[in-house]
């Protein structure tokens, strides 16, 4: 026997959990302004908090020393966390702590930048999506109380830092964007919607104090808007009214569908500040494009109603600004993580604006992602399949590798063929993975979206079961060893799997959901009324909550969990974690003081891929 051939589980891997963590430096909120760009760089290594990077002139400086953490809490998820803003005053960036919640000065001019406090509430007041409208902080706030929370939009003077009301009485705001003629155009929604299901696109007259004449003119209870940005008097749009989330335009003569096929130019609106197009001149847009699930930027010429190709090297594209040469945004690939990428309009040309440095291991240990589309009850779903690979290491003759089946949050999120570090770890030890997109996942249009509405736990499970059975049936995995991992509403669909059906193994819970009204109750006022739309009513829930099923899961479960997590709380897990302890099945636990929902730390995280792989590789009794 060839001494590369070694167990499925057992190969000798280059990647570490340190490598996992270490290549966990990620970028976010991709700006540009006056020939400089600024982003996010979340650092695991320094508790998990994101500063604020600006490169200017080839240099690049951090302009928010730590312990400065710029996050928002709207909607707990965040998002628009900072906006730059030219004054009478000099250049400054506004900015939100995590801390606080307040909002913060930063002037560019100084050589060693130190935020100053602008508003002087406390963390129950939070601001998000915010924008500059040539003299003030336009955003979203969200005051807590007694009660649920209230949301408005409001101005912010940079001087006095007193803030002001333009908006009030729906329950949600987003994308505040005034224009260079005097009028703002803005986003509101209210229970039981989310922004994906339906919003309306409001626009006001705003004289840089009040707001007058607010009008809506698109969206509506069954059609979701996103991104409002004006290019001079048109204000641009994305709207799913054809089914699918098109390019539309609105002027002086009415709304109109730019471009309509079946594509997504636009995403869910988790967070705050998304940006998946930006005009480029008054006739063209540079714009993400997704057609069954597969990425690539276009040129979408506004008058012509044409799309035509500008760059397909990366498997996902976030973030798109303009800069002087072309546009700047957050590339991924495959074979290296995400970096921020600036491309020329003029001769195509590529470079690399900031990168988390050298990929760590050889490319002969990255598993490349194959899409694949299979049947399920109903039609058909899709997935990012991994197969096992390291050098050349291979598996024993005639024996099959053991599948990690993971689910992505949301759901009304998607998983795409970036590279992950948590599925390499996987992959280059014998394992194969994939990453189910079940139906209602975005990317694949409307139809697809709210076919899991009414459906969760069910549907989504279903295609889960179906993706195992379609590799098992194409000799590409071993049946009876079959683990499942999710977090957040994929750790409600893992736990579901492992209750309603027999096929897989073991399985891994991240903040997931086993009691879904207790969820139903706890939970934050973002999602409050989201369960109805997805679940039903209480029957439904009760009969649809793993925690009521513990009869029918018999195989070991490992939990993890964030201790301050206000969107799926501890006692979800702990629930859980007692009720199966009491059938005498075997689980782990591992609660994470300072984490809210998702694991920030860079301990915390090194502590969650080793549990959980030891945890699953001991179940199928593969050596670690």
């Amino acid at each position: 026997m060839s001494e590369n051939r070694k167990a499925y589980g057992t190969w000798s891997s280059p990647i570490s959990a340190d490598v996992v963590v270490g290549a966990s430096k990620g970028y976010s909120g991709l700006r540009a302004h006056g020939g400089d760009l600024f982003w996010l760089e979340t650092r695991p290594d320094e508790g998990g908090r994101a500063t604020l990077i600006q490169r200017s002139g080839g240099a690049t400086r951090e302009l928010t020393p730590a312990p400065f953490n710029v996050r928002s809490r709207v909607h707990e998820y965040g998002g628009g966390a900072y906006c730059v803003g030219v004054g009478v005053d000099g250049d400054h960036v506004y900015c939100v702590d995590f801390k606080d919640q307040n909002v913060h000065a930063v002037a560019l001019a100084d050589a060693s930048p130190q935020p100053r406090q602008i508003t002087r509430g406390d963390a129950s007041e939070r601001f998000a999506d915010l924008f500059w409208d040539g003299a003030a902080v336009l955003a979203v706030r969200e005051t807590h109380g007694g009660g649920e929370a209230v949301n408005d939009l409001v101005r912010i003077d940079p001087a006095s830092g007193a803030v002001a009301v333009l908006h009030r009485g729906h329950d949600f705001y987003a994308a505040p964007r005034s224009s260079a003629d005097g009028r703002l155009a803005f986003l509101v929604w209210d229970h039981p919607n989310m922004p994906w299901d339906g919003t309306q696109l409001m626009v006001a007259d705003y004289d840089g104090a009040a707001l007058s004449n607010a009008t809506v003119v698109a969206g509506g209870a069954a059609e979701s808007v996103v991104q409002p940005t004006w290019c001079e008097s048109k204000l641009l749009f994305a709207s799913d009214a054809s089914g699918y989330w098109n390019l539309y335009a609105y002027d002086r003569s009415g709304v109109y569908c730019l471009l309509a096929e079946a594509a997504e130019y636009a995403g869910p609106a988790w967070q705050f500040a998304s940006t998946y197009f930006v005009p480029i001149g008054v006739r063209h847009v540079v714009a993400r494009r997704i057609a069954d699930g597969e990425p690539s930027l276009v040129v979408v010429d506004l008058e012509h109603g044409l799309a035509s190709p500008l760059h397909s090297a990366c498997s996902a594209y976030s973030d798109i600004v303009r800069t002087a040469a072309g546009v700047a945004f957050l590339a991924g690939f495959p074979d290296c993580a995400t970096e921020i990428a600036e491309l020329k309009l003029d001769d195509g040309a590529q470079r690399v604006v900031a990168s988390p440095g050298e990929r760590p291991v050889p490319a002969s240990a990255i598993s490349a992602a194959e899409r694949i589309t299979f049947d399920s009850t109903n039609g058909t779903a899709h997935a990012f399949y991994y197969p096992p690979r390291n050098a050349d290491q291979q598996g024993l003759p005639g024996e099959l590798p053991p599948l990690l089946v993971t689910t992505h949050g949301g759901p009304t999120s998607a998983s795409n063929g970036d590279l992950s570090w948590r599925i390499q770890f996987y992959t280059s030890r014998g394992w194969a993975v994939v990453d189910v997109n079940y139906r209602g996942s975005t990317g694949y249009g409307r139809v697809y979206r709210t076919s899991l509405n009414g459906a969760w736990g069910i549907t989504d499970v279903e295609d889960c079961v179906a993706c195992v059975r379609h590799l098992v049936a194409q000799g590409r995995v071993d049946p009876l060893r079959v683990a499942i991992r999710g977090g957040s509403a994929g750790g409600y669909t893992t736990l579901a799997a492992l209750a309603f059906s027999d096929v897989f193994k073991a399985g891994a819970s991240h903040y997931g959901i086993g009691d879904l009204r207790a969820l139903d109750r706890d939970t934050h006022k973002f999602e409050s009324r989201y369960l109805g739309t997805l679940v039903g009513g209480d029957d439904a829930m009760a009969q649809r909550s793993p925690i009521n099923h513990v009869d029918q899961l018999g195989c070991p479960v490992i939990f993890f969990q964030g201790a301050e997590d206000k969107i799926v709380p501890p006692n979800q897990a702990e629930a859980m974690r007692d009720a199966l302890l009491a059938k005498g099945i075997d689980v782990g636990y591992e609660l994470f003081e300072g984490e809210r929902h998702g694991f920030r730390r860079a301990e915390n995280m090194r502590r969650v891929v080793e549990a959980e792989y030891g945890f699953l590789a001991g179940v199928f009794g593969i050596p670690t």
